[in-house]
């Protein structure tokens, strides 16, 4: 029974070491970051932050300033580096200061500035991202080598790391792959000093080529399989339930919810659950998702900003029993699927009207 009218989400930090241990093991000699932007993939950058820190990670990302920002300030005095994606924004260049974040240097404007800041100084950390071939942020690799081959040029950073992003690693059989590969080594040939990362957590399972050394690690932490499937190495971390309200009959030819989502073609029966779009399940998901209830995956029926819909058949279920929307047993590759998306975006879309309990906190 879940005692509470509201629907629960249970984030298990647990789980979340044990992904980690997961990609330390398919990555031998390689450090594992943690991606930790949208806060924390929408599970709490504080308390998902502190149970990777306490778990040895030192190394996290973020893609926003002000989730730098926030992230320092849930870390407190722990000495961790945190790196900011979007790269140097005009006039931020004191705010990272302030909370001592990186920037990941994407644009040739970002790059001017922080050689600016360098000159000022006598010197600026800056970390550089190369476009591979995702088109999406990152130096070209012409523009890296101008860079670096003029005076006062790329030379004058100090850049602790190197960073690509590969656009195809959870399809390993895609030719993108290897072209990527092979243009982030040549920009690895301009910047012999700094450590290097292009596998983020699909990458990470493509093989000791794409490892480099260092991975960074984000929707598989959480629970999400590199190639867009559950895989049974990793653990879900975020386990979203909510209780049966009504049990209700359907007669053959009766309509369900709105519109003409569902009509019924037999005699069914049907459990109203208290969890809706309202707390991120997403509506598309409607006819192919499956929840979790009296021990058995059953057909999304109907969701609606406050309610699902379950066909329970003849299974014993009553008011105030659990239905599992996300978790163990109802997986999230599988939710994302059924709705066309991916994990990344069933996690983000978790909303806070939903009771949130920490299991595992450091």
């Amino acid at each position: 029974m879940i005692p509470s009218d509201r629907a629960r989400l249970v984030i298990d930090l647990d789980a979340l070491a044990h992904n980690l241990a997961t990609l330390r093991d398919v990555t031998p000699g390689a450090e594992v970051a943690a991606v930790v932007k949208a806060d924390a993939y929408g599970l709490g950058a504080g308390p998902v932050s502190r149970r990777l820190w306490a778990e040895g990670v030192r190394r996290f990302f973020v893609a926003r300033v002000s989730e730098g920002e926030a992230l320092r300030r849930e870390l407190g005095d722990r000495e961790a580096a945190i790196y900011v994606f979007d790269g140097l924004p005009p006039g931020a260049a004191g705010r990272f200061d302030a909370a001592r974040l990186t920037p990941v240097i994407a644009t040739l404007p970002q790059a001017h500035a922080a050689l600016a800041l360098a000159a000022a100084r006598g010197g600026y950390e800056a970390a550089v991202q190369i476009d591979t071939g995702m088109n999406r942020q990152g130096l070209t690799l012409e523009e890296a080598r101008a860079l670096a081959g003029a005076p006062r040029g790329l030379g004058a950073l100090d850049v602790p790391l190197l960073v690509s992003h590969l656009g195809s690693a959870t399809d390993p059989g895609e030719a993108r792959n290897p072209e990527q590969l092979a243009r982030f080594r040549e920009a690895r040939a301009l910047f012999p000093e700094a450590r290097t990362s292009l596998a983020a957590s699909g990458g990470a399972f493509l093989g000791p080529e794409y490892r480099h050394e260092v991975v960074r690690g984000g929707v598989s932490l959480f629970g999400g399989g590199p190639e867009e499937r559950p895989d049974p190495r990793l653990r879900a971390v975020a386990t979203l339930t909510a209780p049966v309200l009504d049990v209700r009959n359907l007669r053959s030819g009766d309509r369900l919810s709105y519109g003409e989502a569902f009509t019924a073609d037999r005699p069914m029966r049907v459990a109203v659950v208290g969890a809706g779009y309202a707390d991120g399940v997403i509506r598309a998901a409607t006819g192919r998702g499956r929840a979790w209830v009296a021990g058995a995956l059953r057909p999304l029926l109907a969701v609606n900003m406050d309610l699902l819909v379950v066909d329970i058949g003849d299974a014993p279920v009553s008011p105030g029993d659990p239905a599992e929307v996300l978790g163990p047993n109802a997986l999230l590759d599988d939710l994302a699927t059924a709705a066309g998306t991916v994990a990344h975006e069933v996690l983000v879309r978790l909303s806070h009207r939903a009771e949130r309990i920490y299991l595992g906190e450091a």
